[in-house]
């Protein structure tokens, strides 16, 4: 079995169970059972094999093991709660399963992460223990359990429904990259902010840091349940950043700053730089 902190471990399974329950995707999908919680955290990691610039991206090999498995360690590694990957895919499933690691299986049909884990939720924790819900993504290599735990330092603010992390950005390019998402919000305490927008354009303007949205989401349950059964927005559409349709309700998302370089991998040229960032470090 792999690195579990012993306070989390005790009770999760180690296997999948299979359902009676109908799901779409593989014929007769394993499921996970309720998930046994000791904390009022769970982090779930959602994953899926379908990507169109990087097909089967959770299961390339990154510093000796799949990538799901390499976020999950690092999402273990954080102590916060039980750590569940959220998948439609019997191989990622098997490959979480086989690293002593918990999987929910999951439709096929879920427009976003975010839909993926709120139905993982139900699964296995259908009586609510679980307050906290921390989104990680699968596709986050170098991210660091700090970061994790970072994320949910905003939420002592009562008045906080979602918080996520930024970093500041250094390199001229990322500036006006659109694919580098931009994190425009407004100090609220030392190393936090309260998000005013997010945005693909150079944003705010004038003199001063841009910040790079970092997409790792710590919600509170209600508000997890609330975001997902929104419609989705118009700014969502117009950005392609499903996080404007918490802001366009009303929601308060804050932002804690990160120093970790954090970044997804969708292409091949990404997961060679992830690679190569790891053998450096080792």
């Amino acid at each position: 079995m792999g690195p579990t902190h012993s306070r989390f471990a005790a009770g999760l399974a180690t296997r999948v169970e299979r359902s009676s329950t109908p799901v779409h995707g593989p014929q007769n999908p394993p499921v996970g059972r309720a998930f046994f919680m000791t904390s009022d955290t769970i982090i779930l990691i959602p994953a899926r094999m379908a990507s169109l610039r990087l097909p089967g991206k959770p299961l390339a090999a990154i510093g000796g093991e799949p990538m799901i498995v390499r976020v999950m360690r690092r999402a273990e590694e954080a102590a916060v709660g039980p750590v569940v990957v959220a998948t439609d895919s019997a191989e990622i499933a098997a490959a979480v399963t086989a690293a002593g690691g918990r999987a929910v299986m999951t439709r096929d049909d879920h427009a976003s992460g975010s839909d993926r884990i709120f139905e993982a939720l139900g699964i296995g924790d259908p009586k609510g223990k679980a307050e906290i819900v921390v989104n990680v993504q699968g596709d986050f290599p170098m991210l660091s359990p700090s970061d994790i735990q970072a994320a949910l330092g905003p939420l002592a603010d009562p008045a906080v429904d979602i918080a996520t992390l930024a970093l500041e950005i250094t390199e001229d390019a990322e500036r006006t990259d659109p694919n580098v998402v931009k994190a425009v919000c407004s100090p609220v305490a030392p190393g936090r902010f309260r998000a005013l927008y997010f945005t693909r354009a150079t944003a705010p303007s004038g003199e001063g840091p841009l910040y790079h949205h970092i997409g790792l989401y710590a919600y509170r349950r209600a508000a997890l349940a609330r975001f997902v059964a929104l419609p989705p927005s118009l700014l969502e559409q117009r950005e392609r950043l499903e996080q404007l349709r918490a802001l366009e309700a009303g929601m308060r998302i804050d932002v804690a700053l990160t120093r970790n370089v954090i970044f997804g991998v969708d292409t091949p040229e990404h997961l060679d730089k992830a690679r190569a960032l790891l053998a450096c470090r080792n």
